[in-house]
């Protein structure tokens, strides 16, 4: 009985993880102040979630993109799409991995 509750409480909390993003995204949208200037930094949750589920995701999804364009090479190479097929696979998982600042999906 323990270990299912256990469980329960993981697939909660990693449920709470990957809906607070969105349910913060939303309270947002519909804030009806549309005078401000200043930009909102990211909540803890969105934070926390990019930490967590995103950025792992995303390192894995660069090695994947660095394998896929490996097993493309002999065909890109002489289409000469190869910096295209660069770009897509390896350069922008590896930016939205790297480059961005936590807890901002956009």
């Amino acid at each position: 009985m323990r270990h299912f509750t256990k469980k329960m409480f993981v697939l909660c909390l990693a449920a709470a993880f990957v809906i607070l993003p969105v349910a913060s995204g939303y309270a947002a949208d519909t804030d009806t102040n549309t005078n401000s200037v200043e930009e909102e930094s990211p909540s803890a949750g969105a934070m926390a979630a990019d930490l967590v589920l995103a950025r792992p995701l995303g390192i894995a999804s660069t090695a994947l993109g660095c394998a896929v364009f490996i097993v493309s090479l002999p065909f890109s190479l002489p289409g000469g799409n190869t910096k295209k097929v660069f770009k897509k696979t390896v350069v922008k998982p590896a930016e939205f991995t790297f480059k961005r600042p936590l807890g901002e999906f956009e």
